[in-house]
C-alpha cells in the first residue's frame, strides 16, 4: 500500500495543480468579461461618441483594476436611437499561478442597448 500512495501522490499533485491553474484561467476570464460589461453599460449613458468612448476606457481600467491596460473597443456599436453599444476589451492578464510570471491575453465582449432617455447630438 505503501508502494501505490508514493506512485499516485505525484498523479494527484499534478491533477490539483491543474485544476487550480484552469480554476485561475477562468477566473481571469470572468474579470475580462466584466471589464467588458461595466465599459458598455458606462458607454450607453452618454450622449457622444467621443464620451463614450473615453467613459468605456475608465470602465474597463477600474474594474480591471490596474491589473493592465486594457484596449477598448466600441466598433460594432449602431449609435443610434434603439441602437446598442458594443464593447470589446482585451487585455493581457498576469495569471500568477505557482509563482510562474505566465501572462495571458484574454478578451472580453459585451452588447447593452443604448439608454433609451438620453438625447444624441
Amino acid at each position: 500500500m505503501a508502494v501505490e500512495t508514493v506512485m499516485l501522490a505525484p498523479v494527484i499533485l499534478l491533477f490539483l495543480t491543474f485544476l487550480v491553474g484552469a480554476g485561475r484561467v477562468v477566473e481571469a476570464q470572468g474579470e475580462v468579461n466584466g471589464a467588458a460589461r461595466d465599459a458598455a453599460r458606462a458607454a450607453s449613458v452618454q450622449r457622444t461618441m467621443g464620451a463614450a468612448e473615453r467613459a468605456a476606457r475608465e470602465a474597463a481600467r477600474s474594474a480591471l483594476d490596474g491589473q493592465c491596460g486594457p484596449q477598448v473597443s466600441l466598433s460594432g456599436s449602431d449609435w443610434r436611437e434603439g441602437g446598442t453599444v458594443r464593447a470589446a476589451v482585451t487585455c493581457e492578464l498576469k495569471l500568477d499561478f505557482l509563482g510562474w510570471g505566465a501572462t495571458r491575453r484574454m478578451q472580453g465582449d459585451s452588447v447593452v442597448p443604448l439608454e433609451r432617455f438620453r438625447r444624441v447630438e
